[in-house]
């Protein structure tokens, strides 16, 4: 039997403006502010120095969370490829379910990466992000069998995609998450923004992934 094999570069959105002027007056959710952030005066920098990256060239296709920062971060390489670009908000960073980031507990991300199911009332686990994120990619991939697909998202969220195939583990000592595949270290869990993955697929099954130093 031949299988086809599909190109999948997953990319972590590039660097973004975090310190807004002032106070923040409009009365949204914490996930909506979060999701309005664009990127930095270097973050859009990185995001266009990322698109002329050697393995970014002739992309079919391009996905992205509906995030402002990942949509900013993956318009270079949309528009480096004369393609469009596809949003689809199941490839959105965790709900937090809060209202300010203040009112997290401070063990909240080691909780959630030590117990999957783990999550505050209005938020989600990360066994519920994986689920949203494997269903859109799965689609992803079905839908471009033997394409290069750039994938924009959010890290804890490939994070989460990727423990489909890979072991996910939170790290006691560095208190980072570190990515294993076939029994190796691909990713030490120290994010740079942006960060980028590729990943070969035959069908459905992943036969590499590598952590690509595009800079």
């Amino acid at each position: 039997m031949i299988f086809i094999k599909t190109i999948v570069y997953i990319v972590r959105h590039s660097q973004p403006f975090r310190d807004l002027l002032g106070e923040y007056h409009a009365e949204e959710q914490e996930q909506i502010r979060n999701g309005k952030n664009p990127l930095s005066v270097e973050g859009e920098k990185r995001a266009e120095q990322l698109s002329e990256c050697k393995e970014l060239q002739d992309i079919d296709v391009i996905y992205s969370s509906h995030y402002v920062r990942t949509m900013d971060t993956a318009k270079y390489i949309a528009e480096k490829n004369q393609i469009q670009l596809n949003v689809d908000q199941r490839f959105g960073e965790r709900k937090f379910g809060v209202a300010s980031m203040n009112e997290l507990p401070s063990t909240f991300f080691e909780d959630q990466f030590k117990n999957w199911n783990y999550k505050l009332p209005k938020g989600e686990s990360l066994n519920e992000v994986a689920s949203r994120m494997v269903e859109g990619f799965m689609e992803l991939i079905n839908q471009n069998k033997g394409k290069k697909v750039v994938l924009v998202s959010h890290g804890t969220a490939l994070s989460a995609m990727l423990s489909k195939w890979c072991k996910i583990r939170w790290n006691e000592k560095t208190k980072l998450v570190e990515i294993y595949f076939n029994n190796k270290m691909i990713f030490d869990g120290n994010w740079k923004a942006p960060e980028l993955f590729k990943m070969e697929l035959e069908e459905d099954n992943l036969i590499n992934i590598e952590n690509i130093d595009w800079q």
